[in-house]
């Protein structure tokens, strides 16, 4: 039992497992970021470029 119990402790204090979560975690939040930034940018260019194609088309 007493094997059994060292085992589970020195299970639970190893943090190794622990850095591959981090960086899958903090990859994600970067991905979000990016998707959400580059979206907003997207739409803002468009209207931007939507504006600017009305003003440049001459009236009928």
């Amino acid at each position: 039992m007493q094997t059994l119990n060292k085992t589970l402790l020195a299970f639970w204090k190893e943090e190794s497992g622990l850095t591959i979560v981090e960086y899958a975690l903090t990859g994600a939040l970067i991905a979000v970021v990016a998707i959400t930034a580059l979206t907003t940018l997207g739409t803002t260019i468009s209207t931007k470029l939507g504006t600017i194609a009305t003003a440049v088309t001459p009236a009928a």
